[in-house]
Parts: C-alpha cells; structure tokens; sequence
C-alpha cells in the first residue's frame, strides 16, 4: 500500500516529485495541483507496489523501459480538445501564411507543418481538413502534417481516429458527412461515434515526443508552420523559454508558430517577431540576417 498520508504527500517530497517531472518532461505542477498529483502518485504507487515516493522515484529514474513514467505522464497530462478549436489561427494558415510562404517556393516543393501537442489528433486533422477545402494550391506542393504528444495513450486514439459528438461539434455538417464515417456495434455503444477517413488518417505523422528532449526533437527540422497551442500554459516561465528556443531551432526561417489565444511569445522570447494577419496574430521566424 502506498505510504501517502491523507492530507497528501509531504512538502519535501512533493517538491522532489515536481522537480523530478520538470527536469523529465517540462510540465509543471503548482500548489495548486496537489490533489490531481497526490491522487495519481498515490495510484501508480499501489500499482506498482512501493510504499514510499523515494523508492517510486528509483523506479521512474531507472527502469529501462520507461514504461512506468510513461504511464504517469499519461495520467498527468490533460487533452480535452475538439476540431476546428480556435478556428481563426485556421483561417489565418489558409488564407495568408500558406500563401505567403509558397510565394517563394517552386511548385512541387515541400511544405512542413507541426502540430505539437496533438492530443487525440483533432488538431491535426482539422489542418488537413483546412487545407483540402480553403486552399486552392493544395494539391501544387508536398504537404507533411506532422503531429506529436507526450502521451502514449492519446496518439493511439488520434491513429484509430474515432470521435464522439462532443468532439464533432463545431464541425459543419457537409464536412462531417464528407470526412468521417459512422461507427456501429460495440464501439458505438455508449453513444455516436464517427471515424475520420482512411486517406485522412494515412495524411498525419503521429510520433511519441517529449518536447522538453532536445534528442526527441531533433527530427523536427525545416517546419514551416508550428500548431503549439495550450501546450506551454503546463510548463513554467523557464520551460516555456526553453521551449521557445526548441521551436526556433525547429522552424525554418521565415516559419510561422501558432500559441493558444491566452499565451503570448513576447512573454517567453524575443527571438520571434509578432505577425498581425487579418485573421490571427502569429510569430514568426526572422530571415537569416533579419526579420523579413
């Protein structure tokens, strides 16, 4: 049984478990979070038979697998999103950035787009989605829509590609009836479920990455537009610096991020310039030698 008292872990020991998250992962947990961590230690700690954090943390830092560790993070990491989420960043890649950047690449060259933090995969379709219906030049360019969490469970739902109503709902109804299929038998049991189509799901990279990894990383280079939306509000001003640094790293010069509409990068960096679209403020990635 795990030794966490009732009133939850103590604060040393809380503190060496956020430290250790931090340093792994770049998520940050707060005072705040007291009761969603010591509930989901104190869970993982029964099931994997220790009774004290300490001997908890030895398994984390020195299973091989990692198999534990991934588990926690797939408890203490939250992913309720939906499609067509923040729909204007959308408009904005459709109706400016794509354009923009394809003034100067030849036609048959490859664009390269990065949903970080895809959660269960709404995010990233909803970008293909997009620019299969808004952007006439689709079809003129070698699109790659890659897509990453920190989170094992997630991307295996976001590859099945199965949704429920609520996840639908801000989805027109010619684009649901075009894009997805209905679910019967037993998966659709508890309600209506729909299933994205093949060619959609064949169209996303989904790959386990842990953005706080520079190793994890270093796939991700030559992006030209970065979806890291809601993802940095989970880390603290020093994640968040540090993560900023990853993403310019990443992009392309002249590439283009794209924050949650309650974040802003000139809270994090002054590496990116601010871009006003008719749509969207986004940041972008100087030109070498300057901003363009």
């Amino acid at each position: 049984m795990a030794d966490i008292p009732a009133e939850g872990l103590p604060p040393a020991d809380y503190a060496a478990l956020c430290d250790f998250l931090r340093a792994r992962t770049g998520l940050s947990f707060t005072e705040a979070k007291r009761y969603f961590v010591d509930r989901r230690i104190a869970a993982r700690m029964a099931a994997v038979g220790v009774a004290t954090l300490r001997d908890y943390l030895n398994v984390l830092r020195f299973q091989a697998s990692g198999e534990e560790l991934q588990r926690l993070v797939n408890l203490m990491t939250v992913n309720e999103t939906y499609f067509f989420r923040e729909k204007y960043q959308l408009d904005c890649l459709v109706r400016s950035v794509l354009d923009e950047l394809a003034r100067n690449r030849r036609p048959g060259s490859r664009l390269r787009i990065w949903s970080a933090g895809c959660a269960t995969g709404e995010e990233p379709y909803s970008i293909a989605i997009m620019l299969l219906e808004q952007w006439s030049r689709v079809d003129e360019y070698e699109i790659e829509i890659l897509a990453s969490d920190i989170d094992s469970a997630v991307l295996e739902r976001a590859r099945e590609g199965i949704y429920d109503e609520r996840a639908l709902q801000g989805l027109p109804a010619h684009l649901r009836s075009k894009y997805f299929q209905p679910v019967r038998g037993a998966l659709a049991a508890d309600g209506a479920r729909w299933r994205i189509i093949e060619e959609l799901r064949e169209s996303v990279d989904f790959s386990l990455v842990n953005i706080a990894d520079p190793r994890q990383v270093q796939a991700f280079r030559g992006i030209d537009v970065i979806f890291c939306r809601n993802l940095l509000i989970y880390f603290d001003d020093l994640g968040r610096r540090e993560a900023a640094g990853m993403f310019y790293d990443a992009l392309a010069p002249n590439g283009f991020i794209c924050l949650g509409h309650s974040e802003s990068m000139s809270r994090m960096s002054s590496l990116f310039v601010p871009r006003r679209f008719p749509d969207a403020i986004l940041y972008q990635k100087p030109a070498e030698g300057g901003a363009s």
